[in-house]
């Protein structure tokens, strides 16, 4: 390794022209092939071109003089991972709901006092706590952010002067971090398989499917930086079926992503049951609407023949362990998912977890607990022997199916997203540098990323982003405005 990589003299984050059409970075270590194929692996002294469209050009190996120019850095490089699945208010209530009152505390009582929040938050509210957020999620090693979006209306219900007013609000707040956000426009028009109505407390949720249509559809005119769009169904509890078959139908020749919760509680699959006679997953199957647009967040409730029937369709999977574990919703089967080779992305859903690495480390740590096994997901007879890179891998190959995105990682013709780590990290230290993932997942905490790049743009340098104080205490103002009632 040359001298100057990591000497005190090297800068690693030097900020880039913006008028310069192409930006080279040299690295000593990376993890390569991630976008493409399993196998990720780590490579030595690798060259990097940003095209001026913010993707990624050039990705070569075995560089070993970095070229005149290129901006040297002084530690390991690793993709952004895409955070598959957001409720970016409930930010606003993570560490507000762990105390038990009752007798009884579950998924619905927990849900019932969230909506204390989804009541009273406006659109500037709502900037500030998702502008925070993202730059927490930018911290924890996220580079896109999927917002599974249903809070539409004004605090009585009515629609705002333009009913996209929450939409912009978390597009700014995106903007604002730095972070790349695939919004989700949600359809939800009921409260359960047997009321046709929403419930007094989710008046701000209402759409129907043109709404849900027309919402995608301005969403991606607006062109906004770093701003796709897709679409979302609550669930099929929250919405009936002729509805769904509308957005599909309005859907057709739509490429972007659609996400559905399904099957995260047992109570749902028990209703959905009793009311259409199949499992949620199963009615979905049988319904011919899956195909590799799909995103089925938590499917945590599975058989193995619906893990096969959502495998024939081309679907793929959403699991959030933090929120999940939060929840007490139960284990998704990961060891069938993985088997059968549905793609496995992560969330972080409620935002009681705000990094990559506790979700990898809870989603192999709930299956050992369960299973009293270790190392469930690595498969040495696939010549995968380690846990964090095969997990890690495949969220990065999911993650951009949930994000709509044709690609991910480092990678040409991906978006240029990385994570600079710190070779000073004690985590890592005395660790031989093939086990640098593995460190980084299992031997917690590791020390927040060094750099943050999105799109060819350094948004955090040195462990710090330029306006997170100012978004901070903006953060601060309407958290305490939320709960100043107590």
């Amino acid at each position: 390794m040359p001298e100057h990589a990591t000497g005190a003299g090297a800068h690693p984050l030097q900020p880039m022209p913006p008028s310069q059409p192409s930006t080279l970075l040299w690295a000593p270590r990376a993890w390569l092939n991630a976008a493409t194929a399993r196998g990720g692996a780590w490579h030595d002294h690798v060259l990097l071109g940003v095209g001026s469209e913010g993707r990624w050009n050039r990705v070569e190996a075995n560089v070993v003089v970095p070229p005149p120019g290129a901006q040297v850095l002084a530690g390991p490089l690793l993709p952004g991972l895409v955070d598959a699945h957001s409720h970016a208010f409930q930010r606003a209530f993570a560490g507000l709901a762990e105390r038990r009152e009752a007798e009884a505390d579950d998924f619905w009582s927990w849900r019932d006092r969230m909506y204390r929040v989804a009541l009273r938050i406006t659109p500037a509210q709502l900037r500030a706590v998702a502008a925070h957020l993202c730059v927490e999620l930018l911290a924890g090693g996220y580079t896109q952010l999927c917002e599974f979006h249903y809070l539409q209306h004004r605090e009585d219900g009515a629609p705002y002067d333009d009913p996209l007013a929450h939409c912009w609000a978390l597009a700014d707040a995106a903007a604002d971090a730095g972070i790349g956000l695939t919004l989700l426009p949600v359809l939800y028009e009921r409260a359960g398989f047997a009321q046709p109505r929403l419930r007094e407390d989710q008046r701000r949720f209402r759409t129907d499917a043109p709404w849900v249509w027309n919402a995608a559809t301005r969403i991606a005119a607006s062109k906004r930086p770093l701003v796709a769009a897709g679409l979302a169904v609550h669930s099929l509890r929250a919405a009936a079926a002729q509805s769904i078959a509308a957005l599909v139908e309005l859907a057709e020749g739509f490429a972007g992503p659609i996400h559905i919760h399904v099957a995260e509680q047992t109570a749902e699959v028990d209703d959905c049951l009793a009311a259409t006679g199949a499992r949620p997953l199963e009615w979905l199957a049988r319904a011919g609407v899956l195909d590799a647009r799909w995103q089925l967040v938590h499917a945590t409730h599975a058989t193995r023949a619906e893990i096969a029937a959502v495998r024939r369709s081309g679907a793929a999977v959403v699991i959030c362990p933090s929120t999940e574990g939060n929840l007490g919703d139960g284990l998704a089967d990961l060891p069938g998912w993985l088997e059968a080779g549905v793609p496995v992305a992560i969330g972080s859903d409620s935002h009681v977890g705000r990094d990559w690495r506790e979700e990898l480390r809870w989603l192999d740590y709930g299956q050992r607990l369960a299973l009293r096994q270790r190392n469930v997901a690595a498969a040495p007879a696939r010549g995968e022997p380690a846990t964090a890179a095969r997990l890690f891998d495949e969220a990065v190959r999911a993650g951009a199916m949930a994000a709509g995105e044709p690609g991910w990682g480092l990678a040409v013709g991906a978006r240029a997203d990385a994570l600079l780590a710190d070779a000073r990290d004690p985590a890592l230290a005395g660790v031989a540098p093939e086990r640098w993932l593995d460190a980084q997942v299992f031997s917690a905490p590791a020390r927040p990323w060094r750099g943050v790049m999105v799109a060819g743009r350094w948004v955090i340098r040195d462990g710090a982003h330029p306006q997170g104080e100012a978004i901070a205490a903006r953060f601060a103002e309407a958290m305490h405005a939320l709960w100043r009632e107590g």
